[in-house]
């Protein structure tokens, strides 16, 4: 290897390494109070213009569903239909809120090596 290449005894190497563990640790530290908020946060999936909400964790646990009685009485099929729509909604804003939080919390964070 030549000189300032890989993770050879220097000086230098060893801070890089440290100074990686220490973002490594950050990055732990944070995750863990990302999953706290994530627990906490309601994501609002709707569907037929607001007949029918669905609310999921950030984590997407389900909360609960609210369902309009003019969505009620569309029948069991629409009814069906709407309920679908609206948790694929909250299913797709919870996964793009976790991606989005998830990349706030790893930009940056270079390891050397890697």
């Amino acid at each position: 290897m030549s000189k300032g290449q890989g993770f050879g005894f220097g000086l230098g190497k060893m801070k890089e390494l440290a100074d990686a563990f220490k973002k490594a640790q950050q990055v732990q530290e944070n995750a863990k109070k990302l999953q706290e908020e994530l627990e906490q946060m309601e994501i609002l999936g709707e569907s037929g213009g607001g007949l029918v909400k669905v609310v999921l964790s950030g984590n997407q646990e389900p909360r609960r569903v609210e369902i309009s009685p003019d969505a009620a009485s569309e029948g069991a099929e629409v009814l069906s239909d709407l309920v679908t729509a609206a948790m694929k909604d909250a299913y797709n804003k919870s996964t793009a809120t976790m991606r989005e939080r998830m990349e706030e919390l790893t930009s940056g964070l270079e390891l050397p090596g890697m």
